[in-house]
C-alpha cells in the first residue's frame, strides 16, 4: 500500500500535516510517532520471540 503513494502524494501529506498540526507542532507529533512505531516493534519482536520459544519447548518435548 505504502509503495503506491510516490513523490506527490508524500508532498500532499506534508501539506496536510503542516496545516492540520502547524510547523511548530510537526517535529512534536513526529517525535511521538516515531516513539509509538519504536514501542510497536519491540512488542511485535516480544511477541515473535515469544512464539519461538514456545514452538521450542513443543519440539523438545516431542524429543
Amino acid at each position: 500500500m505504502l509503495q503506491n503513494i510516490g513523490i506527490p502524494g508524500l508532498i500532499l501529506i506534508l501539506v496536510l500535516a503542516l496545516i492540520i498540526f502547524g510547523p511548530s507542532k510537526l517535529p512534536e507529533v513526529g517525535r511521538a510517532f516515531g516513539r509509538t512505531l519504536t514501542e510497536f516493534k519491540s512488542a511485535a519482536k516480544g511477541l515473535v520471540s515469544d512464539a519461538d520459544k514456545e514452538e521450542e519447548k513443543k519440539e523438545e518435548k516431542k524429543a
